[in-house]
């Protein structure tokens, strides 16, 4: 159970420090898609 927890805090302080770039990533796909959308009407 320990190993779980301390596995489980690591992983939300990397997404803490790290939400900006996963942010980011997810905007840039967001906009590829859309202009797919775009060009393809």
């Amino acid at each position: 159970m320990q190993t779980i927890q301390s596995s489980y805090r690591g992983l939300s302080l990397l997404m803490d420090l790290n939400w900006d770039r996963v942010l980011y990533v997810g905007v840039i796909a967001l906009a590829l898609g859309a202009g797919a959308f775009i060009g393809s009407l």
